[in-house]
């Protein structure tokens, strides 16, 4: 390799360090990356006589940014490899009866992404690694691991393991929350991931991303989970306008506040057939039983001029209350735990970066379910709360307070907490 060659490589990453504050074991293995395709595989032996000389591979592009972490793309742009990685930061005081603190890095994710032979077939992995992101029932740090081929405008294929498409309050992802943690509805009532295969379009006839639609068939027994009990399946379907055309639905907040109106609407439903967990994809599986649940889901989010809206209903019947079934020797009765909730959530941009949020859900228990249930809506069946963000770098980097107080008919003492974390991606 020419030496002048690896000296201009060098003294790029040289003033790459020095301008970005780089720590130099990320650049030193960047630069080894740039120098891969100037190896002697990619030069040919030396040309013979009255030949033209070879010309080295055109090296890969390597880009490195805050919440899209260290990629490597090919010179023909036919396949790329991505790493980043995401960590909360979170201390929390809780009180009910009494006082407890908790301080702990609540979520430690690692991702891998990118394309293969076209950008129109991508991957996404992604590990958590955070204690309390574990399932108890299985392990595996394995969150999303699934490939997404367009094969067409109106026809993209996602297979593997992701959010189930269904309301839009869970699939947005946790990094772009206006506050801290869910809301108690989403909580309890959200089909969370699970292992299929989905038929879905963005931008349904080309409209612009006025349209869009899901059509899902999934496992049903969410991530990371095998069952020996009889085979049921789930399936899903979603369809969304956006009046105004495509913006970022999947994100909260109006951090570009921008001066033109955005809207989108969603209605889903879905199907769990023997789904063997008290809350169909998620919760406590059950001894002996198995139930099927209907789901339905009604969503809209509103942006303009930094002021930012969501609402969103969501039910879920089970198909019969409960089962009796005789495990072992002893019989055993396995309630099903239907319900219905909704949430209104809203934010306002106050300066470039700094937001005020508020909300209010509601969960209710629905005939005579799970009393598990019924106790909870009766005495933490109300959550309102309210918090402050100030956005380093968007939602990449971000800083949030909030405060959530739950309450219900039941005269108990009242559910209190207060969370502040530091969110960042890198």
């Amino acid at each position: 390799m020419p030496l002048t060659l690896v000296s201009e490589r060098r003294l790029a990453m040289t003033a790459a360090h020095r301008n970005s504050g780089v720590p130099p074991l990320v650049l030193a293995a960047a630069a080894a990356l740039c120098l891969m395709p100037m190896s002697s595989a990619v030069w040919a032996q030396t040309p013979a006589a009255n030949s033209t000389p070879l010309q080295p591979a055109a090296a890969p592009t390597l880009t490195l940014s805050q919440g899209k972490g260290l990629s490597v793309t090919s010179a023909d742009e036919r396949f790329s490899f991505g790493v980043r990685g995401r960590i909360q930061l979170r201390e929390t005081i809780r009180h009910e009866s009494d006082f407890h603190n908790e301080t702990q890095p609540r979520t430690f994710r690692l991702f891998t992404y990118g394309h293969l032979l076209s950008k129109d077939l991508q991957y996404v992995v992604q590990l958590a690694f955070g204690a309390a992101e574990y399932d108890p029932s299985s392990p595996s740090p394995v969150f999303d691991a699934f490939v997404d081929y367009k094969l067409h405008r109106d026809a993209q294929l996602r297979v593997g393991q992701y959010f189930v498409v269904f309301d839009r309050a869970r699939t947005i992802r946790e990094s772009a929350l206006q506050l801290v943690d869910r809301q108690q509805v989403i909580q309890e009532l959200n089909l969370d991931r699970d292992v299929g295969l989905t038929v879905l379009s963005t931008d349904l006839f080309g409209q612009g991303g006025k349209l869009n639609y899901a059509l899902g068939i999934y496992g049903g027994n969410g991530r990371n989970r095998t069952s020996n009990k009889r085979a049921g399946y789930l399936f899903t379907g979603r369809i969304g306008v956006k009046p105004f055309g495509q913006f970022d639905d999947d994100v909260e907040g109006d951090l570009q506040r921008l001066a033109k109106p955005r809207l989108a609407i969603g209605l889903a439903a879905a199907f769990n057939d023997n789904a063997d967990r008290n809350r169909g994809t998620i919760g406590t599986a059950y001894q002996e039983a198995t139930f099927d649940y209907k789901y339905a889901a009604a969503d809209l989010v509103f942006k303009w001029h930094g002021v930012s809206f969501m609402a969103e209903v969501l039910t879920r019947q089970a198909r019969v209350d409960s089962k009796t079934n005789l495990v072992g020797t002893a019989t055993v009765k396995e309630w099903s735990r239907s319900g219905w909730g909704y949430l209104l959530q809203a934010g306002v941009m106050i300066t470039p970066r700094v937001e005020v949020a508020g909300r209010w859900d509601e969960l209710r228990a629905v005939g005579n379910t799970d009393p598990a249930l019924v106790t909870l809506a009766q005495t933490q069946g109300h959550e309102v709360g309210g918090g402050i963000n100030i956005y380093l770098n968007g939602h990449f980097l971000k800083l949030q307070a909030d405060y959530a107080a739950r309450f219900g008919p039941k005269d108990v003492p009242l559910w209190q907490v207060v969370r502040l974390q530091l969110d960042a991606s890198f």
